[in-house]
């Protein structure tokens, strides 16, 4: 059998021209068929979004495609797929910059192929790159790859809050890979490349598997992005240095306490948050995107959002200091007794970590009332390269 290294030694060309070959003649053998209701499937195609049967997902769906190269990398600003897997990897002890910049350019060179429907260099099973179902592949970087290529890290690990639990095996990491898609086998098979071609040179420090509603409720109830960043080029996307065009990304892992959530009545979760849980309204509006009157109050004079309700403690006015927030649910089962392992992968990415990440958080720790039901248990933070151009290699700019 030919290895990963021959092919990229020599015979590169003659294994994509294979892989091609395979996946044309399935594409033309599936195009051939019927489509829509000629199948059985329900008047639209019968296509759940997530991939699921009502009758087969739609063709379309599947065939979508995101653009992998340009001056930011896809994955941040791209509209939220609906199931993510996020892989953090600690390099080889004793790696060193020409062995980072290997791993980079063969990662780099998965993901140009994975997310445009094509399988990448020495794929066994070619045909399950086909339908790359708006794949996205996002690099990020830790401390701890600056440092094994010689350079100066432009991200730090967040202080300490208070309401942290944080878990070893939830935290840190070297290098980030954010894999996203519509469709559950294209992100299992993404995430099968990129870990067999990390493998020589990386091992896996954790996995966190996430997925989202199309009405982007979380598992308490609650309706996500409301009031998120839309003043990108100030707020996302970094002007200047090293890190110029690319951006910052924290990603927590909130536990949700879901038993004792359940406990509470709407009007005590409405209060909680500040919002009504069935149309996301503020307490003091009527619809999701009404801006909150935090001066607002009652009969009695006490404000009608609560000081500690939880929009209110996470609320930024100017809008450059706001953050991307990109979150997924995540479900671990449960335990014997019936509890559940389950909460939100909160990724959040921003311009700078310290003046607006940082701030948020230290806000929500001293004061949230959800704090009574939520704890993070893991964290970690990365540095987000700009996009490529087609030939170059994500952090090319960074560390080459």
């Amino acid at each position: 059998m030919i290895s990963r290294r021959g092919l990229l030694a020599g015979g590169a060309a003659t294994a994509a021209t294979a892989a091609g070959a395979l996946v044309r003649r399935e594409t033309e053998r599936r195009d051939a068929e019927p489509s829509g209701t000629e199948r059985g499937g329900t008047e639209h195609g019968g296509a759940e979004r997530d991939g699921t049967a009502r009758g087969g997902t739609e063709r379309g769906e599947l065939a979508a495609v995101e653009p992998f190269h340009g001056a930011h990398q896809a994955g941040v600003a791209t509209a939220p797929q609906a199931h993510a897997v996020f892989l953090g990897f600690d390099l080889v002890k004793g790696t060193r910059k020409e062995a980072v910049l290997r791993l980079l350019q063969l990662l780099t060179d998965d993901a140009a192929r994975l997310t445009q429907g094509r399988p990448a260099l020495a794929d066994t099973e070619p045909e399950l790159a086909a339908n790359p179902a708006r794949l996205t592949i996002t690099f990020g970087f830790g401390q701890g790859l600056f440092e094994a290529a010689g350079v100066d890290s432009p991200v730090k690990e967040l202080p300490a809050f208070s309401t942290d639990r944080l878990e070893k095996r939830w935290s840190g990491g070297d290098l980030l890979v954010q894999i996203c898609a519509d469709d559950t086998v294209t992100v299992a098979h993404a995430v099968r490349m990129i870990v067999k071609d990390a493998r020589s040179f990386a091992r896996v420090r954790w996995t966190q598997r996430g997925f989202r509603s199309t009405n982007r409720r979380n598992l308490m109830g609650q309706i996500e992005g409301t009031v998120n960043a839309t003043d990108l080029d100030r707020a996302v996307w970094i002007g200047a240095g090293p890190l110029r065009g690319g951006t910052t990304m924290v990603l927590r892992r909130i536990r949700m306490k879901l038993e004792t959530w359940d406990a509470a009545d709407r009007v005590a979760r409405e209060f909680t948050i500040g919002r009504r849980l069935d149309s996301g309204a503020p307490l003091t509006g009527s619809a999701e995107t009404d801006a909150a009157d935090y001066a607002r109050k009652n009969r009695l004079g006490f404000p009608v959002i609560s000081e500690f309700a939880h929009i209110r403690r996470a609320h930024v006015a100017d809008p450059a200091l706001r953050l991307l927030r990109r979150p997924y649910n995540y479900d671990g089962g449960l335990s014997p007794e019936g509890e559940s392992d389950s909460g939100l992968l909160f990724a959040s990415y921003q311009a700078d970590v310290a003046g607006q990440f940082v701030p948020v958080q230290r806000m929500l720790a001293e004061g949230d009332l959800l704090n009574e039901w939520i704890t993070a248990i893991g964290s970690a933070v990365f540095a987000i390269p700009p996009g490529c151009a087609p030939g170059g290699w994500i952090g090319e700019e960074l560390l080459g």
